[in-house]
């Protein structure tokens, strides 16, 4: 039997019908990964204990795959240096445009995307713990098409951990449970659209899908730009026609900065003496390093501010589960359009959410990643001192993502290069607004994305690239 293993980069196909099997099958997938060159010569393989994990197989088997690969050359293994893609001398064939296409199409070796966690640390066990009690104990109505602001077990809930984790004033009532971030921006986009609002103001760097589903909403998109202190907030009197904003307070994605105290009481002064609102996406709201996080902005004003926030991070986007902390005035509006568009998310993983938050699971799962984060950011930080002084890390000790500054002019030879090595990653100038003044070189680097045995690899290639 095959199986289909995706792990550093690369797709694995295993033969599973033995050990003699698994062995000869790990080193035809290395041979041939390395042979199209989706392992390109240099790159850091994963230690045999962390390719063990991720393939589920012995680590006495991944060893002894290494092993015979070296002796045939196609890897090296040195002491302080683990073991590597050797440096093969292949015949040079003409290029054609169909392999150069091809190469351009081929799937990166090395992911070091934002805007994911690391997916194999999905806490599946406890996970299943939570999914089988919810269901034992699910009353036969959350069996039909219920309410949709959610599962009451759910908004209660959160309600109190919103409160202990975030400073949220967080009602029951006032919770709406929605599918992830988007659908809660989009329902949000319709509200103010039918409410007569016509322009929503939106950070200079962000998420252009986050942009364009206000924009089918019909709403225009002024630009607030984003400095050292987060959004100038400032600002947004000058806006005359803006009756929200979209912001990123606790760790503005991408630049990693959080909003200034100064700068978050401008914003809910702003609200109050205009009627506006403030839509408060809570990005890496539980992920901060260096400190405590600081609290929601929602707690300083729950009626002039809406609290977005996800498990997309905490827990996987694969979930589809997030909420809206809703002003009281809001409440009717948006549970109409919820009500109009879906009706209500997936009772099951509703209630499943719930036990598993209520047990402490999700408590321990966010501690657990937070340590494991803050070390790969740690060490991200010490490979730059090594072996790239020049780069600097911008923004505070937060998130699943850092902003390496690049030298001026050099952000396009740079990816460029990680093209060239197999690294898929971004620069900042694919977050800015279209009417934002370009102004800076970076790279955003999500640290979170690979697996353990992939995050060495990664980690070596950016370095490759780095002027």
């Amino acid at each position: 039997m095959m199986d289909s293993w995706a792990t550093f980069g690369a797709d694995l196909h295993l033969e599973t019908t033995g050990a003699k099997g698994l062995r000869a099958g790990l080193m035809d997938a290395l041979r041939e990964a390395v042979r199209t060159g989706r392992l390109a010569p240099g790159t850091r393989l994963p230690s045999s204990r962390g390719l063990a994990a991720d393939l589920g197989i012995a680590r006495n088997t991944v060893a002894e795959a290494y092993a015979e690969l070296v002796a045939e050359g196609w890897l090296t293994a040195r002491q302080g240096s683990g073991t590597r893609v050797a440096q093969r001398a292949e015949p040079r064939r003409p290029a054609t445009r169909t392999t150069r296409a091809r190469a351009v199409r081929a799937r990166p070796v090395h992911n070091l995307l934002g805007g994911s966690p690391d997916l194999s640390t999905f806490p599946r066990a406890d996970w299943l713990k939570a999914s089988r009690r919810a269901l034992t104990a699910a009353p036969n109505d959350a069996f039909g098409y219920g309410d949709p602001r959610g599962r009451i077990e759910l908004r209660t809930v959160l309600a109190d951990y919103l409160a202990r984790a975030r400073g949220v004033y967080a009602d029951p009532e006032r919770i709406m449970i929605c599918a992830g971030f988007v659908q809660a921006l989009k329902l949000m986009g319709q509200v103010l659209r039918k409410r007569r609002v016509r322009e929503v103001a939106v950070e200079s760097y962000g998420l252009d899908v986050h942009w364009n589903l206000l924009s089918e909403a019909g709403l225009r998109l002024p630009c607030l730009p984003v400095d050292d202190l987060g959004a100038r907030t400032g600002e947004l009197a000058g806006l005359r026609g803006a009756g929200a904003v979209l912001m990123t307070p606790a760790h503005q994605f991408p630049t990693g900065v959080p909003l200034h105290p100064d700068r978050r009481a401008a914003a809910v002064d702003w609200a109050r003496g205009t009627g506006g609102l403030i839509l408060e996406d809570d990005y890496d709201g539980e992920f901060r390093y260096d400190r405590q996080p600081v609290g929601a902005l929602q707690g300083l004003d729950p009626e002039r501010v809406v609290h977005l926030g996800t498990t997309s991070k905490s827990l996987a986007p694969g979930l589809r589960l997030g909420w809206m902390v809703l002003p009281d005035s809001l409440v009717g509006e948006v549970s109409e359009a919820k009500g109009l568009s879906d009706w209500s998310s997936s009772a099951l993983d509703q209630l499943t959410l719930a036990e598993f938050i209520e047990s402490g699971a999700y408590d321990r799962h966010v501690r657990s990643m937070r340590l494991r984060y803050r070390h790969r950011r740690d060490q991200l930080v010490a490979a730059l001192a090594e072996r790239a002084p020049g780069v600097r890390i911008s923004g505070i000790a937060a998130g699943l993502h850092a902003v390496l500054e690049l030298p001026e002019g050099s952000e396009a030879s740079v990816l460029r290069a990680a093209a060239w090595q197999g690294l898929a990653l971004e620069g900042i100038s694919r977050f800015r607004h279209p009417d934002a003044t370009p102004a800076r070189d970076a790279l955003v680097i999500g640290y979170g994305t690979p697996t353990d045995s992939a995050w060495a690899g990664a980690l070596d290639a950016l370095c490759r690239v780095l002027p």
